[in-house]
């Protein structure tokens, strides 16, 4: 049997795992126990009552938490002339256009978000293959394929989140950092499960959240109250 290590038993300590916890505590007892050396990323993870394989059932979007996701977001942009322009100005790391595209398709990929114009995507449409398995293939739908570029990566940098339920009907994502304070946490954790459920398909039947939970990168995953996900904080 593989020993546990001191550090995992001793963060698991005082949870219940059959326990449902209000966001609050649930935030309070992560916080706690995030003792990595590094600052560790919150996570949440909801179980959605969709079968993706059904096109009308897929789950997918853009959330801006209202406080960031304390992670530095490289973004690049595929853009030409006066619009090149605008996504430097706004702080876009990488800018190109055929060059980019022939960057990417050599496996240079030195950044975390994508963004293009609609005329780009011809070119762009090349690198699905690349960009798609990574989920970051540029989609109108999440605000990447878009005129305003300056918007997009101003968003991109200060804390919008993309997410894709999974196979499994599982959506997920990182909406912090275990430095944050617990008010901030719980804003940015009702900002993305408001923002899922917002995006509920029309082929989703019955119950649509059925499981949500919360941990940090190294630390025990609780489960949370659905009910206090709608509470005002």
């Amino acid at each position: 049997m593989a020993k546990i290590a001191k550090r995992v038993t001793k963060s698991r300590e005082g949870i219940d795992r059959n326990k449902a916890y209000s966001l609050a505590d649930a935030v309070k007892l992560v916080k706690d126990r995030a003792s990595a050396k590094f600052d560790e990323t919150i996570e949440v993870a909801m179980n959605l009552g969709v079968d993706p394989r059904h096109a009308d059932q897929m789950v997918r979007g853009v959330v801006n938490l209202p406080n960031g996701t304390g992670r530095t977001v490289r973004v690049a942009v595929f853009a030409k002339g006066a619009k090149a322009d605008e996504a430097k100005a706004a702080g876009a790391d990488i800018v190109g256009a055929e060059d980019l595209v022939q960057i990417v398709q050599g496996g240079t990929i030195d950044f975390d978000r994508c963004i293009a114009t609609p005329d780009m995507m011809g070119l762009v449409g090349r690198l699905g293959k690349v960009l798609g398995p990574r989920g970051m293939m540029p989609n109108p739908k999440v605000g990447t394929v878009t005129t305003d570029v300056a918007a997009a990566v101003k968003a991109s940098k200060g804390g919008a989140v993309e997410f894709r339920v999974e196979k499994a009907g599982i959506v997920q994502a990182g909406v912090g950092k275990a430095s944050f304070d617990a008010k901030a946490l719980e804003e940015n954790v009702r900002a993305f499960a408001d923002a899922v459920n917002k995006a509920k398909p029309s082929g989703a039947k019955g119950n649509f959240v059925k499981k949500v939970s919360i941990s940090s990168t190294m630390g025990p995953g609780l489960k949370l109250d659905i009910a206090s996900l709608a509470e005002q904080a």
